[in-house]
């Protein structure tokens, strides 16, 4: 993981080992005219490397400004078009409510935690993972069929 730190803005990069194919840009502090300049720069060395399956996780973040959220958005046409995807993870509160306010959930997808975030590039839906259990095992056996398992969990 290496790490970029300056007045009011620390990113650093990583990757889960879950899904190495997902960059993730962790995000602390503000965004802000000031500081906005280190994450453009952060996320088009990511971009430049040709990792297009990207999250940014802003848990550590209590402030974007225009100038931030402008950076998610004049990037997204040309990470999609390179087909992949650009995710939002761990949102504050009051960062969150900005979001929404904005309406850009219309355009990027956030998400709770981090780990939601990396799951969202996999191919299969969170919660739709095949059963791995034995009794999978005699169904598929008996006729053919593979069945899932689909879990439902309440909105908190």
């Amino acid at each position: 993981m290496s790490e970029d730190t300056r007045e009011g803005i620390s990113i650093s990069f990583s990757r889960f080992e879950e899904n190495p194919d997902v960059s993730i840009i962790s995000v602390k502090g503000y965004i802000d005219t000031t500081t906005s300049g280190q994450l453009e720069e952060s996320l088009k060395r990511v971009l430049k490397k040709g990792d297009y399956n990207i999250v940014i996780d802003l848990g550590g973040v209590n402030y974007i400004s225009s100038a931030g959220w402008g950076i998610f958005i004049s990037e997204i046409k040309s990470i999609r078009e390179n087909g992949g995807d650009l995710k939002l993870a761990s949102m504050t509160g009051d960062v969150y409510e900005v979001f929404e306010l904005l309406e850009f959930q219309t355009i990027l997808n956030s998400y709770d935690t981090l780990e939601e975030a990396v799951k969202g590039f996999s191919h299969v839906p969170p919660g739709k993972e095949p059963k791995t259990d034995e009794k999978k095992d005699d169904l598929e056996a008996s006729n053919g069929y593979e069945s899932t398992e689909v879990k439902s969990t309440p909105d908190a």
